[in-house]
């Protein structure tokens, strides 16, 4: 009888552990989808709020994302910058924001601006995570001249911010995964 008990308790303990080694991993960090980026830049002193969109409620594929641009850029104004991102395919939209707030130190916005605009339009990180890395859900812009041109913002998981240029905004040396892209076309008056 204890050799059947002893047999037993073996295979259940073999059970087990083979079973628990078939399972997956938990995967944390999962990404999500981000279907709604809204860059609100409000005058430091007296002027217009100027506001970017995009929308694109089902995602890559599908139906063209709707890019809204209201207000007017002016030359020789400095904003404040505050970005938004949201998942409007849930009800109610799940806010992509806080989560970027709450792991700030594995996320990082970047931002080029090109055309015309390049040069005239300076975009510079206002916030930053526990590490003193630049994060850019807050950001200070600057205009400076006239002109037309594009402006890149792009989300990164788990960049190093560490590498040279990352924490100035360049995006060359901050590998990680693009959570997500979108561009704006952008006139200084």
């Amino acid at each position: 009888m204890n050799k059947k008990i002893l047999t037993l308790g073996l295979s259940i303990f073999m059970l087990t552990l083979f079973s628990s080694c078939d399972k997956d991993p938990e995967v944390s960090n999962e990404e999500e989808l981000i279907t709604t980026v809204t860059y609100t830049l409000t005058p430091v002193t007296t002027g217009e709020i100027v506001t970017l969109t995009f929308k694109d409620i089902d995602g890559d594929g599908g139906n063209a994302p709707v890019i809204t641009y209201t207000g007017e850029l002016k030359t020789g104004t400095t904003y404040n910058g505050a970005l938004s991102l949201l998942n409007e395919a849930e009800n109610p939209a799940e806010n992509i924001t806080e989560e970027i707030e709450e792991e700030d130190e594995d996320h990082q916005l970047f931002f080029a601006v090109s055309g015309g605009a390049e040069g005239k339009m300076i975009i510079s990180y206002d916030d930053k995570d526990a590490n003193n890395q630049p994060v850019g859900l807050k950001t200070k812009v600057s205009t400076s001249g006239t002109g037309t041109g594009k402006l890149k913002i792009t989300l990164r998981h788990l960049p190093n911010k560490t590498a040279s240029g990352v924490s100035a905004g360049n995006i060359t040396n901050a590998g990680g995964e693009t959570d997500i892209e979108v561009n704006f076309d952008i006139v200084i008056k």
